[in-house]
């Protein structure tokens, strides 16, 4: 027994000892680092989808309840000019319910009696029909609203989740940056921001080589390359903050082309190119399902707002950035 007492504080020892050595390092820490923050952007990405599908369903479902308010008006009209009959034939002749008719605050209530149908169908068979017509309208029109507000609390929860593992994603980040010990987090820092001026150096200088002619796409590529070195935020679109489809929405609003705020949307935008067939301008997707999208502009290169972290960058154009494969290009 005591052996065995022995042997588990030895293995306690052992595994302390080796998790200790498993702590993460500056290069380990700066990977992980860097991956949650792409995956933040990913799920941000999302999350500007779904906010364009709330806003679509917001929408179509105003309207189909302003045409439902104008179809039970017309519901309405019809069943009181049917009650007034049916009042007219009660006092003539009287029916089985005829109180009820004469007391009642909702005629169409009444008006589903099948005895009192009976007595108006035998001189009143147009003015009935329109009545079932219009009810038949309203319940349609019902059911249609219903599933746009199922579609609009299904599209909210998607939200909700992408931007929460967007946030959790980050949050990590910060947790591994917090794990270091001060002299390994200010070198991480200080490496992280020598990086980054490098790029921003470069990315200036690409960004004030290129000339351009007055097609769309340099006109929207001049204007991208002007915001470089702007900070990326999610769901921001200018003046000096974006992320990666708010700065390709904006760029070609500037050359009169209105597109979504969604990497998943634009895509469906334009002709489809090649990737061999890309010209300065075109719309560059990666990822599957797609979560970026920068702008094509020759030599190579492409400018983008990547991720949280990262300013709006010129980098090298390859078939896969990243862990995110080239998926699409579209020339507008």
């Amino acid at each position: 027994m005591f052996k065995k007492v022995l042997t588990l504080i030895w293995l306690f020892l052992f595994l302390s000892s080796t998790f200790a050595v498993a702590a993460p390092t500056v290069a380990s820490a700066q990977r992980e680092v860097d991956k949650l923050r792409t995956l933040a952007a990913v799920k941000y990405e999302a999350a500007n989808e779904a906010n364009i599908r709330i806003k679509q369903l917001q929408v179509e479902t105003t309207v189909l309840r302003k045409k439902e308010e104008g179809l039970k008006k017309e519901l309405d009209a019809s069943a009181k000019f049917l009650a007034q009959i049916a009042i007219a034939r009660y006092k003539e002749n009287g029916l089985g319910q005829g109180l009820d008719l004469l007391f009642s605050a909702d005629p169409t209530k009444f008006l589903s009696d099948a005895s009192t149908l009976e007595v108006l169908s035998r001189g009143y068979s147009e003015q009935l029909r329109e009545f079932e017509i219009n009810k038949q309208r309203v319940e349609a029109s019902q059911l249609v609203v219903s599933d746009r507000t199922a579609l609009l609390k299904i599209q909210q929860t998607k939200l909700n989740r992408e931007v929460t593992q967007a946030k959790a994603a980050l949050q990590r980040a910060e947790k591994i940056l917090k794990s270091l010990k001060k002299e390994d987090r200010e070198r991480l820092a200080a490496a992280e921001a020598a990086r980054e001026n490098k790029i921003l150096q470069e990315s200036k200088k690409y960004a004030n080589s290129y000339r351009g002619d007055n097609s769309r796409g340099s006109i929207a590529l001049k204007y991208a390359l002007q915001q470089v070195g702007d900070v990326y935020v999610w769901a921001a679109a200018g003046p000096t903050r974006w992320d990666c489809s708010g700065l390709t929405m904006r760029a070609f609003q500037k050359a009169g082309v209105s597109l979504p705020h969604s990497s998943r949307i634009q895509v469906r935008y334009g002709k489809s190119i090649s990737y061999g067939s890309l010209k300065p301008g075109d719309l560059v997707f990666f990822g599957k399902p797609i979560s970026h999208v920068s702008i094509y502009m020759g030599g190579g290169k492409m400018v983008q707002a990547p991720r949280p972290g990262k300013r709006v960058e010129v980098v090298a154009m390859t078939k896969k950035f990243g862990a995110k494969p080239f998926v699409a290009a579209r020339r507008l």
